[in-house]
């Protein structure tokens, strides 16, 4: 079955997150690998894209300091046009809102017989993220939260499919009031399994100064108190406080960026945190989950973490949070350690790590065994699902009405 795809999401780069780094290799193997994939995304001032598939920019306003990123105004008659070129014949939305109207406008014609452009397809849509969460930071009205909860839910529901990355997103989704039965379509890592070479993990080290007798921890995502970011602090003052020696390492950008450096600042650990913002650089990244001892992710808002199975790819245990999204698949003992929402039961995780880093290791090893699921691999299944899809939506439109 000749099957072409476009994948619509409110991010991607210049703006990097787990769903835009799901985007990008969707795109990438499946071009590589599989048939014609595109990507529908708003635009950003001044990028480039220079990628081995086409990226289509609609026009988007400026709301990065209110939403994190920039909005696209999705009734737009260019990508139409440009994905009929294309012969486009699967919509994928990774995101409800300007990604989804957009799905859904491109196929209004077909299903209300205008003479407008549009597409004969079937809509997937992928739960990512718990949008609850980020709709109540960011409009404080409960009306205002319901009516944005309500659009959000009319766009999932208009698609043919709706997938899931655990089933914990699952979980948030049905409390959300979808009824239906979400297929759980797991997302993978890029990184190959093995840490970095010894060179860069070392060349690491040095530049932030790290000696043989610590103990180094990482976080890897976005800088926001939500992702359980002031758990860590205060665990970690705890453990300085008994004598602990380590470097915390935390990567990324985000709102709270700013509140939580100064926070460091205050409990005292300015001099064993580094902060580095964002890393782009796949292979720098690698080198920062191959050169901890620990990774610390007590979040309860991610659904799926891809960041996790980043650092088990790296041979890097996790620390997180019992009946979390993100501890989905590890085992206490085994392969992480799974703690209560506590700074001081993330202060005891650090204080076993520091004092037995072979341990950690070992903990690090099973976790790549048992955690690692590659792009490749994660790809493979959704294709063949696309499609299932797609036949099952053209055996529906034989019935369809004229």
């Amino acid at each position: 079955m000749d099957i072409s795809v476009c994948l619509l999401n409110d991010s991607f780069p210049p703006l990097i997150d787990g769903v835009s780094t799901t985007v990008y290799n969707y795109a990438s193997i499946i071009n590589s690998k599989y048939g014609l994939c595109a990507v529908a995304t708003p635009a950003y001032p001044g990028v480039h894209d220079d990628y081995p598939f086409p990226v289509i920019r609609y026009p988007s306003i400026k709301t990065e300091k209110f939403f994190g990123y920039r909005s696209g105004l999705p009734v737009t008659p260019v990508v139409a046009k440009e994905l009929k070129k294309l012969g486009v014949n699967i919509l994928h939305s990774h995101c409800p809102f300007a990604s989804s109207v957009l799905a859904r406008t491109l196929r209004t014609s077909v299903l209300a017989r205008t003479l407008r452009p549009a597409l004969d397809a079937p809509i997937v849509f992928t739960y990512h993220t718990k949008f609850d969460v980020d709709i109540a930071n960011t409009f404080k009205s409960e009306i205002l939260q319901t009516a944005v909860i309500n659009v959000m839910m009319a766009n999932i529901r208009t698609s043919d499919e709706v997938w899931v990355v655990s089933p914990g997103a699952a979980e948030n989704l049905r409390g959300l009031g979808y009824t239906g039965q979400p297929l759980l379509m797991e997302n993978g890592v890029d990184f190959s399994k093995g840490p970095s070479e010894r060179s860069d993990v070392e060349a690491l080290a040095a530049r932030y100064g790290i000696r043989k007798d610590m103990s180094v921890f990482l976080f890897v995502g976005r800088m926001m108190w939500y992702k359980g970011i002031r758990t860590i602090l205060d665990g970690l003052y705890m453990a300085k406080a008994r004598g602990v020696k380590f470097k915390m390492i935390f990567v990324g950008g985000g709102q709270d960026y700013d509140a939580i450096v100064k926070n460091a600042e205050l409990l005292g650990l300015a001099d064993a945190c580094v902060f580095t913002g964002r890393v782009s650089d796949r292979g720098e990244l690698r080198a920062h989950y191959s050169l901890a001892d620990m990774f610390l992710f007590p979040s309860d808002y991610d659904t799926s973490g891809i960041v996790v199975r980043e650092a088990a790819a790296c041979g890097l245990a996790s620390v997180l949070l019992r009946d979390s999204s993100a501890a989905h698949g590890v085992t206490d003992g085994r392969n992480g350690l799974l703690i209560h929402d506590d700074a001081s039961d993330l202060m005891d995780a650090v204080i076993r790590t520091a004092s037995d880093r072979e341990w950690a290791g070992a903990l690090g090893r099973r976790a790549m065994d048992d955690l690692y699921l590659s792009w490749d691999d994660a790809v493979a299944r959704a294709w063949r699902r696309y499609g299932e899809v797609l036949e099952g939506y053209r055996e529906a439109g034989k019935n369809r009405k004229p």
